[in-house]
């Protein structure tokens, strides 16, 4: 199974791009396969993800994840295929609905009819990273490329995840896209909820069996009830977000923080194995940090032996 790992710096990092670098190469020593990177509000991910490809060749990267809400396909396409050259064939696009209380604040925007905006929104951006050109007018989005959109290099053609955990969500990334990259979605959920609809999905379009990278809360340590209570803290804004609350009830949780992997390196093991039963085809560890530098060390060493299992 491919393992991987979400990197970031800490703030007191004095250049954050080469920190994260400095952690890429840590961690393709260890034997992860794939770096991806959030898109928050200070550095670019895609940009981010073409830094790291070039620079440790030996990790796959990807974007997990860019909210649709206030970006264009066009210009989400251009970043997507400028990094895929840069890699060589190295990136996922991973995209997002995001969080209505962010989205509205930071770009202004009613957070309405996000459902359609998803479906046009990669309706646009695949035939930009297929084809190199567009010409679409929906109701919320409108392109025609005057010239090509094409990136020379940007070969094969950049895979589009979708952070979809919610039923209309899954079925539009199963017709449309190559995969779901869900967060704090444990087994069950996997097994009855996510993996059986978005691979209908995929199968009535005609499409290929989507990939199903799964991302969470993983710590290997000897301090369990120490990072149990960092995670709870760490992970207790998701208790707010009304999609993570109705994933973590589908698996029977009440709080974000019940879904971390914390044990030893034969609990974590066994936990991960659970995920790839239940229908995971990549896991990718997040807040591998909460029981600091030693404990994230030793998780990244499980992680890349597990790549070889």
């Amino acid at each position: 199974m491919s393992t991987g790992v979400v990197l970031f710096a800490p703030p007191e990092a004095p250049n954050y791009v080469d920190t994260i670098v400095e952690q890429a190469r840590e961690a393709a020593a260890a034997g992860l396969r794939s770096a991806w990177f959030g898109q928050r509000f200070d550095y670019d991910s895609p940009g981010l993800a073409a830094i790291v490809g070039r620079e440790v060749p030996q990790l796959r990267v990807g974007s997990s994840a860019i909210p649709i809400f206030g970006r264009h396909p066009l210009l989400v396409s251009s970043q997507a295929q400028t990094t895929q050259a840069a890699t060589h064939g190295r990136y996922d696009l991973g995209l997002a609905l995001g969080a209505p209380a962010f989205m509205e604040a930071t770009f202004g925007l009613p957070y309405d009819r996000p459902i359609g905006l998803l479906r046009e929104f990669l309706t646009v951006v695949r035939s930009l990273v297929e084809t190199g050109t567009a010409d679409f007018h929906g109701e919320r989005l409108s392109t025609t490329t005057l010239m090509s959109a094409k990136v020379p290099g940007a070969e094969p053609t950049v895979p589009v995840l979708v952070a979809a955990m919610g039923p209309q969500a899954l079925r539009v990334t199963g017709e449309l896209a190559d995969g779901t990259i869900p967060y704090l979605a444990g087994p069950k959920t996997l097994d009855e909820h996510i993996v059986p609809t978005i691979i209908s999905a995929a199968q009535k379009a005609g499409r290929p069996t989507p990939r199903v990278v799964t991302l969470l809360p993983i710590v290997v340590t000897s301090d369990v009830d120490r990072v149990r209570e960092n995670a709870e803290r760490q992970l207790a804004m998701y208790d707010q977000l009304p999609s993570y609350h109705r994933v973590v009830g589908l698996e029977g949780k009440d709080r974000a923080a019940e879904l971390a992997v914390i044990g030893d390196e034969e609990t974590v093991a066994a936990a991960i194995r659970r995920y790839r039963s239940a229908g995971a085809t990549e896991i990718v560890a997040t807040e591998t940090d909460l029981g600091g530098p030693e404990d994230q060390r030793r998780t990244w060493r499980l992680l890349g032996e597990l790549a070889n299992d």
